[in-house]
């Protein structure tokens, strides 16, 4: 995750990761993220999907999940501040074949050795206290040219029920679009997730480093 308003609270919701890991990933599974994630990566065939990627508070995985599916070469980085979530997600990785480096941090922390082609983020901003900021993050992290694939929770009854539990934000696709333009990033396409729970809480937005 990326910045948030205080560390103590930055702490409690990475606790309350760490609980509700166990039953994360066949939750969104079943609610069908992954096959989203999947349609949503999918969806421009000439679209790149780099050689060194990184997941951005990956949770249990399912984003770069899929992204192994459609491109099985190339290195995948998981970034992600609950222990529990990132040993899944690794797990879930090594089931497709395919070694992970893990990163234990947020956001604000992370200082890589090199920067990345392609960068995953799902359900990040919605926690962050100033995401347009963790979008410049983002961008620091990214080569000039490398993609961003990101998933944003937006307006909908469905998430004002999953706001009781996570106290997450959503933003209108224009916001988004903004902040994206702010943060150095050039959108090349949003999508609209076809079918399911993805379809009410969620909206994919593909951009490019400038």
């Amino acid at each position: 995750m990326s910045s948030a308003s205080s560390k103590a609270e930055l702490d409690r919701l990475d606790q309350k990761y760490d609980q509700a890991a166990p039953g994360w990933a066949d939750k969104m599974r079943l609610l069908g993220y992954f096959d989203a994630y999947l349609g949503f990566l999918s969806s421009d065939p000439l679209a790149d999907l780099g050689r060194n990627a990184l997941d951005i508070g990956c949770g249990t995985g399912a984003f770069a999940e899929a992204r192994t599916v459609i491109r099985p070469e190339g290195d995948i980085a998981l970034l992600e501040p609950s222990a529990r979530m990132l040993h899944l997600a690794h797990s879930a990785l090594q089931r497709r074949g395919f070694d992970a480096t893990l990163i234990q941090s947020r956001l604000d922390d992370f200082q890589p050795e090199a920067r990345f082609d392609c960068l995953l983020a799902a359900h990040v901003l919605e926690h962050c206290a100033d995401p347009t900021e963790a979008l410049r993050q983002m961008r620091d992290l990214a080569e000039p040219g490398a993609m961003l694939w990101l998933v944003v929770s937006k307006p909908h009854w469905c998430n004002a029920i999953i706001w009781f539990q996570w106290r997450h934000r959503t933003y209108r696709p224009e916001t988004v679009v903004k902040m994206l333009s702010r943060s150095g990033w050039d959108l090349q396409a949003e999508h609209s997730f076809p079918t399911g729970p993805p379809s009410r809480t969620s909206r994919g937005y593909r951009a490019t480093a400038i």
